[in-house]
């Protein structure tokens, strides 16, 4: 594998440092931490690149919080200055290496490769019923957490040879314990540690159907057998080369009568269906909050999936219990709007 050099450069350039600022703050510009950024940014921005140009740089010290959300997780948070900046400024120059190396099987914090692209991957697996009898279904125990910082490094090595941005790589991969969640570098080097792993299962067990989101693995097959193997082999594989493990809540299953659960839907050979929390999480939002947003949120999710008489009943329950529902309101708007528009057209209408 040919190493790429002559990077460092570019990621402390002013220039760039001015690009990682504007992409990081999207969405984000009244957040206190950027407020009290744009109050100096010019000479906060020349400050940063003096400190990454001479090595003086240091991670600031984190503050955490927890969430429940999907499931309860400890989550890390840095300054926007000048933590945030740097992040953003590293994955301007190393995502595209990062992304080309990474197999096309690979989801997760990458541009087009989203929830929804794993869910059509794995809809098109499926249109092959006689080899996606089986689902081998995994995820690696503490995964975050759990990534080792020598074998990080290693694997960067073997990638970079940049002295100065393995330096600054090491310096923020060492200031916490394995990798911590909400960092923005944290989710580019999580993919990044499992690429090779997801390599040796395409090109070496010669898997066919594998999809990978985040640590969230689902492997197809003809027979159990030939799962049972395969999960055998990358057990052995994550222990050895990654000090990583198996959750012990791994399952081998029959498609038809199961469904897989994956990225937040089930999905089976003959239709797509919604996760049982997703639905229970809509229900309850209808029933509490029914704004049009939350609304407009999972009708994101139920489009992608066979969910007709599911909207259906929640709409009603909601208008039995409320007396509306926010989104037959939102519809209704959105009705009137079009008959607005036609009749503007007819009345503009040559006689």
């Amino acid at each position: 594998m040919k190493r790429i050099g002559n990077l460092y450069p570019s990621v402390i350039s002013l220039e760039n440092l001015q690009r990682a600022d504007a992409i990081a703050r999207k969405g984000k510009r009244h957040q206190p931490g950027i407020q009290k950024h744009d109050l100096n940014a010019d000479e906060n921005l020349k400050q940063l690149h003096l400190q990454l140009y001479t090595r003086a740089y240091r991670t600031s010290a984190y503050t955490t919080f927890i969430i429940h959300e999907p499931k309860e997780r400890e989550v890390y948070r840095l300054p926007y200055f000048p933590d945030r900046i740097t992040h953003h400024a590293i994955m301007n120059v190393l995502e595209p290496m990062f992304v080309a190396g990474f197999t096309a099987d690979t989801y997760s914090c990458i541009k087009g490769r989203g929830i929804h692209a794993a869910l059509r991957a794995v809809e098109r697996a499926l249109r092959d019923i006689s080899n996606t009898q089986y689902c081998l279904k995994l995820d690696i125990r503490k995964f975050y957490p759990s990534v080792d910082h020598d074998v990080l490094k290693a694997l960067l090595r073997r990638k970079i040879k940049d002295k100065d941005l393995l330096w600054l790589l090491d310096e923020i991969i060492d200031s916490a314990n394995g990798l911590p969640i909400g960092n923005y570098l944290s989710q580019y080097l999580a993919n990044f540690y499992l690429s090779g792993f997801d390599h040796w299962v395409k090109q070496t067990l010669m898997v066919k159907y594998y999809f990978r989101y985040a640590d969230d693995i689902v492997i197809l097959a003809r027979t159990k057998q030939e799962l049972h193997q395969l999960l055998s082999s990358i057990r052995s594989y994550l222990k050895q080369e990654l000090k990583l493990e198996v959750k012990s809540t791994y399952q081998v299953f029959p498609v038809a009568s199961r469904g897989i659960d994956f990225v937040g839907y089930r999905i089976y050979h003959t239709h797509i269906g919604i996760r049982k929390s997703i639905k229970q999480n809509f229900a309850r939002m209808a029933m509490k909050r029914n704004d049009e947003k939350s609304f407009a949120s999972y009708m994101g999710w139920m489009a992608h999936a066979k969910t007709r008489h599911l909207v259906k009943k929640i709409t009603h329950d909601c208008i039995q219990r409320n007396g509306y529902c926010a989104a037959r309101k939102r519809n209704g708007r959105r009705k009137n709007k079009n008959q607005l528009r036609a009749q503007s057209a007819n009345r503009s209408a040559p006689v």
